[in-house]
């Protein structure tokens, strides 16, 4: 498939050593986070995600509230609303998974699954969904023996795939773990394209329009491109940026800010909605949660398989 001019990838090398994610680990202390407010505050809830953070982490914050908020407050100051804009995310992303499992899909794959409890806390996918997991190797291994201890075994309706996205073709593996194409499907990608490289991301387009039933969907979230090459003029962007570079997760790719529709299309997909941070301030930012920010730099994207 032809690469479009809406999206770029990064020089930069991905120095990350065979270990589980460490953002697997901080967007499930973000849930952890949101899940302790009030119900009438907090904007998603996963009471499985304390699992997946590190005891040691739990007991820090339990006995250094003070610097637990000073810490909090630093990485605030680098990047502003990112942690708001992340739990909106999960909130909007499990609105969408609750409402195609009423809708009728029949599969739900979450591609670059890390440490995502959709499957167990979902209403109706137990019953009704096979469920495929698709990961790195070493971060699913992790995520395997935590959710074996969290219920005693692992769940009959989730099959764990292990796939490097750089090196594997994902049809194989999903295929082997028994897949079928012919069936409505919901292809789940939150936070992941951003981190593979270009073409790779292109192959997983690819076989999602190829190789799901009518009425499928996928979902995913996208940073625009500048983010990527490291052309920002905003501080937000570069620390960020950085920061990923740091944690041996750098940033691959990115979509022209104004182009996703363009970019979808172009790959097969129609009824494209692009979902911007002032749409999710507006849907969950209100109220209470007036004053909480949120960050300009991460949207959402829906689109179907015709």
């Amino acid at each position: 498939m032809q690469k479009s001019d809406s999206m770029t990838g990064s020089t930069e090398t991905n120095v990350k050593s065979e270990e589980p994610s460490k953002m697997a680990e901080m967007i499930a202390l973000q849930r952890v986070a949101e899940s302790t407010l009030p119900e009438g505050t907090r904007v998603c809830y996963d009471p499985y995600a304390i699992h997946f953070v590190s005891p040691e982490v739990i007991e820090f914050a339990r006995k250094n509230p003070e610097k637990t908020k000073a810490m909090r407050e630093h990485y605030e100051r680098l990047f502003p609303g990112l942690g708001n804009s992340i739990r909106a995310r999960v909130r909007y992303f499990d609105d969408f998974v609750a409402e195609a499992v009423d809708d009728g899909i029949e599969q739900l794959v979450v591609l670059g699954a890390g440490y995502d409890t959709r499957a167990y806390r979902i209403d109706g996918l137990k019953e009704r969904v096979k469920v495929f997991e698709v990961d790195h190797p070493d971060t699913q291994e992790v995520k395997m023996e935590k959710i074996e201890k969290i219920f005693g075994a692992l769940p009959l309706h989730v099959a764990y795939v292990p796939l490097d996205f750089e090196k594997d073709g994902l049809g194989p593996r999903l295929m082997e773990m028994g897949y079928d194409r012919s069936k409505k499907t919901l292809f789940v990608m939150e936070g992941l394209i951003m981190y593979i490289p270009p073409k790779a991301v292109d192959d997983v387009f690819s076989f999602i329009v190829n190789n799901s039933g009518k009425g499928s969907w996928v979902i995913f979230d996208y940073y625009p491109d500048f983010m990527v090459d490291g052309e920002s003029e905003l501080d937000v962007a570069n620390n960020i940026r950085n920061f990923l570079i740091q944690q041996g997760e750098p940033l691959k790719f990115g979509i022209r800010e104004g182009s996703v529709e363009a970019f979808l299309t172009e790959r097969g997909l129609s009824r494209v909605q692009n979902v911007t941070s002032e749409d999710y301030k507006r849907a969950y930012f209100h109220g209470k949660n007036e004053g909480r920010a949120v960050c300009s730099l991460l949207s959402f994207a829906h689109a179907m398989v015709e």
